[in-house]
């Protein structure tokens, strides 16, 4: 996610880590003029759609767990190949969570479908206080 540098026309100039001055303004680095400054092209209304889809699977697949965490469906209830193509997808997910720093959360190992629990014991406030 960079800040940008623009020239005179408006165009980005340079991109840079951190603000600067001259290049203070903070742009996505999805944003099609910093993916044309870095030489990869627009992407198509295809790809745009595809990463949509992504994107709600990974909704639909959030949705999931908490239902199964509330009691609201059991893991059980889900078809075999909904089941296998969840456990498929949370397998992969694992193994590239745990390649990844984890700034907010444990494992959970004895979770059905794995995943993140909060590590909240230390956040909490303490008892008997104001």
């Amino acid at each position: 996610m960079p800040y940008v540098r623009r020239d005179a026309a408006g165009q980005i100039a340079s991109l840079h880590r951190a603000p600067e001055p001259g290049a203070d303004e903070f742009v996505p680095d999805t944003d099609a003029q910093v993916q044309a400054f870095v030489g990869r092209p627009a992407a198509t209304a295809d790809e745009e759609f595809l990463r949509l889809d992504a994107d709600f699977v990974r909704v639909v697949e959030d949705l999931i767990d908490v239902l199964i965490a509330r009691n609201v469906i059991n893991i059980t209830d889900l078809p075999p190949e909904a089941l296998a193509k969840l456990h498929s997808r949370k397998g992969y997910r694992g193994r590239a969570q745990q390649r990844a720093l984890d700034l907010f959360g444990t494992l959970v190992g004895d979770s059905p479908l794995g995943g993140l629990a909060p590590v909240v014991g230390d956040l909490a406030p303490p008892r008997g206080g104001n």
